[in-house]
């Protein structure tokens, strides 16, 4: 039937393309811990369930809604649609200001309350982050 070689060679072939096949399941596993998703507040007023894995909410901050208590500060996310309450504490950075574009990094409790771990600002007035942009329709 088949020689000593060609079994050998269909072997060697297997064997390297089950370690290749193993590798890329190992390296898209360990990946996916480190995903983190990207959600406006309309977008999360749609969900029928609340997941418990870190989220990322963007849009902008709403005047008048910033309150800062001893170390913890709450504010409100709107994408102009719908409405999220942020709570976080910790160092706000420089650029987080009522009406400029922010996005929150953390855990969403309810459809209406978002426990936020880390604030990230945008650094210009004339940048936004595509994400933001588009939740918010503009171009």
């Amino acid at each position: 039937m088949y020689g000593r070689k060609v079994k050998l060679r269909f072997l060697f072939i297997a064997i390297i393309l089950l370690t290749l096949i193993l590798t890329v399941f190992l390296i898209l596993k360990s990946l996916e811990e480190n995903v983190i998703y990207f959600q406006s507040p309309t977008e999360i007023k749609s969900l029928t369930e609340i997941d418990k894995s870190k989220i990322r909410v963007g849009g902008m901050v709403k005047k008048n809604s910033i309150s800062i208590n001893s170390n913890e500060v709450n504010f409100v996310i709107t994408d102009f649609k719908n409405e999220i309450n942020v709570s976080y504490s910790g160092a706000v950075p420089n650029l987080f200001a009522e009406g400029k574009g922010i996005v929150a990094e953390g855990f969403l409790e309810d459809r209406n309350f978002f426990s936020a771990t880390k604030i990230l600002a945008k650094h210009d007035e004339n940048y936004m982050p595509p994400e933001v942009k588009e939740a918010l329709g503009e171009k």
